[in-house]
């Protein structure tokens, strides 16, 4: 299996029913896109953007300079720049300079907005400028999983011999798309790091909007009235060239670029000979190499048409733009992303879309079970539980939802960031399921196959499948490809009906294992009792390293795998029980937490079906629900960081040590609320969460 420049998009197939089998896709043209998201920084020597003032006293006389920002986060050195994008000679000559040494009168915004213009007003505030108040620091804006950000930087480029390395406006005075492009760098971790990624990833960075992706070798049949409302919205359309067994970014015969990527600037249609004629404009962004077949600028087809569509598509300049047809577009292009501010692109009605956005995580042994494939672990995946009501077309065509998966990276910088495989299965819940409370069980999924899925798993940021429901309630299942892969999730759905949807894991409940029921037992509770006061100190009580000893040596003698209770975590079993707040135990409450003990460790035990003597982080999720105790994913997923090992098991000492807390902080939640929320003073909290 081969991928291109950079890292390609890989889909891996789902066949309900069958066993998913790799399907070879690849997109290998350039890339940018960020990939880890910004906090602002606060301006070392300016305040609110604005310069502070700098007193120097020099022989009893004073005068006050400006002091411009230099970011520290982002520093003016060869690290941001990073390696492989200059030779290592370049690299050592870079000199950082700001607007003032590279020109002669800078200027933030010089020019109107042209096609070839982007990112100007959301992304750019416009009303930034090198004034008088002008004081070295720019901002600007990015969409990054589900929230804009603002990014601050200095304005230190990078330059050889004086002059821009990178981005330059047409406009030696005109400094926003420098400045743009280092705040992206910054975003992405250097300026190298944003050759890796997609378009599509930098069009949503850039609009934090509605993305839907198109394979152009299997293209929908109205995708050409779909780019016309696209291009009538005034959308970002971005497609690639396949590179092929050459490399990256070498030139055809036909004149295009391979592994390279293009701009859609416009579509129209002509009349030729009596006959329409598609037409699509694209744009190649280095402006070097165009397209010489048919449509082309020195194509002899452009006589075929009227003088006025000529004098109004037609041009001939070396400028990297060109027409051509929709199926030389199809045939010679791998694949489209269209992005635009809301999802109205998709459909010629002007109904209002509704919008629901989220989060979930996939996390080893607790929720990634895996694609469909893996039968018995599936159903611990995130679920989803959504109502779709409202109006309903029964056209075949009649699509009215936008379902999309997008994964967030968990690293800094992005040529380091490897996508997982992701997709997502929607399950009809039917009559009988109506009354379910919590996670579906893997006998939902063995008896009921999905209304639609993503057939192929992209190894890509986000995947996205538009799609047609019907009124009802539906559960989506967002999931990896393979099982035990972790990664935070954004799950959102565009839809022209209303649609009410909430996290479908609370109340999860497992008849494979009963609750454990505690039966009081006076006789017994009274050898424990004889057993403290011989192992007690004078004032019949247990400190917690005598506690250690007792836990260790006599109660779990033979059960302990991993060393027994460390004296911290027998410190936190006393003050979770110690009632009378003396830091010690006495008879009842040893005797109570005793009983907890043996209870724990039979669960422990009866739950541990591998017989390894630890838990598994799936067979963590059923010891819990014999407990008596109900979580839902987010609080298992934290609770499995906190408690379980590296191994990702947890050990009998760790899980006890668990379940105590769990059950003492589920108890203060019902005494001192209303059942929903809870009001302490800061005294309370601080006792609450220091001492209990």
């Amino acid at each position: 299996m081969k991928t291109g420049a950079g890292s390609g998009r890989i889909g891996l197939q789902v066949n309900t029913g069958e066993l998913c089998s790799p399907v070879f896709y690849m997109s290998g043209y350039s890339k940018y896109s960020p990939i880890f998201p910004v906090t602002r920084s606060e301006p070392e020597n300016c305040s609110d953007a604005s310069p502070r003032r700098v007193s120097e006293h020099h022989g009893g006389s004073s005068h006050t300079r400006r002091v411009k920002f230099l970011d520290e986060t982002f520093p003016p050195e060869r690290s941001s720049i990073g390696e492989g994008v200059l030779s290592p000679s370049d690299l050592a000559r870079v000199e950082w300079l700001r607007p003032a040494q590279i020109a002669p009168n800078p200027s933030f915004v010089v020019r109107g907005i042209s096609r070839f213009d982007f990112g100007q007003g959301t992304v750019v505030p416009l009303e930034q400028t090198f004034d008088q108040n002008y004081c070295g620091l720019f901002h600007f804006r990015f969409w990054r999983f589900g929230k804009w950000v603002d990014v601050v930087i200095d304005d230190k480029l990078p330059t050889l011999n004086g002059r821009l390395i990178f981005v330059r406006s047409q406009n030696q005075n005109e400094f926003w798309p420098a400045l743009l492009e280092k705040a992206y760098a910054k975003v992405c971790g250097s300026y190298t790091d944003m050759t890796a990624g997609t378009p599509s990833e930098a069009m949503m960075d850039f609009t934090g909007g509605v993305h839907i992706y198109i394979r152009l070798s299997e293209p929908p049949q109205n995708l050409w009235e779909l780019m016309c409302r696209a291009g009538k919205s005034g959308v970002l359309m971005c497609c690639g060239t396949d590179q092929g067994e050459t490399s990256s970014n070498t030139l055809s015969p036909n004149g295009l670029v391979l592994g390279h990527a293009y701009t859609v600037t416009g579509v129209m249609q002509l009349v030729s000979r009596g006959k329409p004629v598609n037409l699509v404009r694209l744009w190649n962004p280095w402006r070097t190499g165009e397209w010489i077949g048919d449509w082309s600028d020195r194509s002899p087809l452009w006589q075929t048409v009227s003088p006025q569509d000529r004098e109004k598509c037609h041009s001939v300049d070396d400028d990297g733009e060109f027409w051509m047809t929709l199926e030389d577009f199809c045939k010679l292009y791998s694949d489209l992303d269209i992005c635009g501010m809301d999802p109205s692109f998709l459909d010629e009605t002007s109904c209002q879309w509704k919008t629901s956005v989220y989060e979930g995580r996939w996390v080893p042994g607790t929720t990634a079970g895996g694609c469909m494939n893996n039968k018995e672990a599936f159903w611990t995946n995130p679920q989803f539980r959504v109502q779709i009501s409202g109006e309903y077309s029964e056209k075949a065509d009649g699509k009215n939802t936008l379902v999309s998966l997008m994964q967030k990276p968990d690293k800094r910088r992005r040529h380091l960031v490897k996508n997982l495989h992701i997709g997502f299965s929607i399950f009809e819940v039917t009559q009988q399921y109506k009354a379910q409370v919590g996670k579906f069980p893997a006998s939902f999924f063995s008896a009921h196959r999905p209304v639609t899925q993503t057939k192929i798993f992209m190894n890509a940021r986000e995947v996205m499948e538009f799609i047609r429901l019907k009124p009802g309630e539906y559960l989506i299942v967002p999931s990896t490809f393979k099982p035990n892969e972790s990664a935070s999730f954004l799950l959102t759905i565009h839809s022209k009906i209303e649609t009410h949807g909430f996290e479908n894991s609370r109340d999860y409940d497992n008849q494979m294992f009963e609750k454990t029921k505690r039966v009081k037992n006076s006789e017994e509770d009274e050898k424990k009792d004889i057993f403290f006061r011989k192992n007690s100190n004078k004032y019949e009580e247990v400190d917690p390293e005598q506690l250690q000893k007792i836990l260790n040596d006599q109660i779990l003698k033979g059960d302990l795998q991993s060393g027994g209770f460390s004296i911290d975590a027998c410190r936190s079993m006393v003050a979770l029980m110690d009632s009378s707040i003396t830091g010690r135990l006495n008879s009842k409450e040893f005797v109570r937490l005793w009983n907890k003990v043996i209870a724990f460790k039979d669960i422990f035990f009866r739950t541990d079906v591998s017989r390894t003597g630890t838990l598994s982080l799936s067979e963590l999720r059923n010891a819990i629900v014999a407990s008596g105790i109900k979580v839902n994913d987010e609080l298992l997923n934290l609770m499995a960081l906190r408690y379980g090992a590296s191994s990702g098991h947890m050990t009998l000492e760790s899980f006890i040590s668990l379940i105590l807390r769990l059950e003492c902080m589920c108890k203060i939640f019902k005494q001192l609320s209303d059942g929903k929320t809870m009001t302490l003073q800061e005294s309370e909290w601080m006792y609450v969460s220091m001492y209990t």
